[in-house]
């Protein structure tokens, strides 16, 4: 039992999360007013505005420099993991979506020659740099709210 006092205790867990949850809380307000529909799985889409992997991922950066110093080995390691992940985010399903987009293009057309219905894949994956910089802006300020309050 204790063990799941010091995993819901953890400040630099509670950081991440929190900022994932307003990024993802943001982007379905948002999708709300867009759709003029609320809807739970609005929650779980990747891609658009803000980018919650960017969120999270810079909510971790920081908490562990805040709470682990910013010259330690775990916010080395944070930072190198944030990287990756916002790398991921802008550039390497920028182009899946584009791929996506092509292949959509090819069930279009095998479609109508075979007269059929067929699935597309979805094409918005990545993000645009205004929805990744948002992102790390609600993970920074995640972080400095929990060391602020806690």
């Amino acid at each position: 039992m204790e063990e799941i006092y010091s995993i819901i205790g953890n400040k630099v867990l509670i950081s991440s999360v929190l900022g994932w949850f307003i990024a993802q809380t943001m982007k379905a307000i948002l999708l709300t007013f867009k759709y003029k529909k609320f809807r739970l799985d609005l929650y779980a889409l990747p891609g658009g505005f803000p980018s919650s992997h960017s969120a999270t991922s810079s909510a971790l950066v920081m908490a562990c420099g805040l709470y682990a110093g910013f010259d330690s080995a775990i916010f080395a390691v944070s930072c190198i993991l944030a990287f990756f992940i916002i790398y991921d985010a802008k550039v390497i399903r920028v182009a899946s979506g584009k791929q996506a987009q092509s292949l959509n293009r090819l069930i279009e057309l095998i479609g109508e020659e075979k007269n059929q219905q067929m699935d597309k894949l979805k094409e918005i994956l990545g993000h645009s740099l205004m929805e990744i910089t948002c992102g790390i802006l609600i993970g920074i300020f995640s972080a400095l709210l929990i060391y602020t309050i806690w």
